[in-house]
């Protein structure tokens, strides 16, 4: 059985916000932090994760990403709970 996926809302330098998935959250963060993350994150370095949550499968992820990705940066800390 597939491991569940999750999507995920990182903090970054200057206040931005990384939305993504991933099957293992924690350790696609370390990839980011380590600069071997998406390029938003070389750009803008990350400085915390703010919120992760399971999703089930992949396809649920990805719609739950585009949608993060629409809310303004005050919607998606009200989804982090931030």
């Amino acid at each position: 059985m597939d491991a569940t996926w999750w999507v995920y809302m990182i903090e970054c330098r200057g206040g931005k916000i990384y939305t993504g998935i991933a099957k293992d959250p924690d350790a696609r963060y370390r990839r980011h932090l380590s600069g071997n993350g998406a390029a938003f994150t070389r750009m803008n370095p990350p400085v915390a994760m703010l919120a992760k949550r399971p999703c089930g499968t992949r396809s649920d992820a990805l719609r739950a990403e585009r949608a993060l990705r629409k809310l303004t940066g005050r919607e998606k800390r009200a989804w982090a709970g931030t």
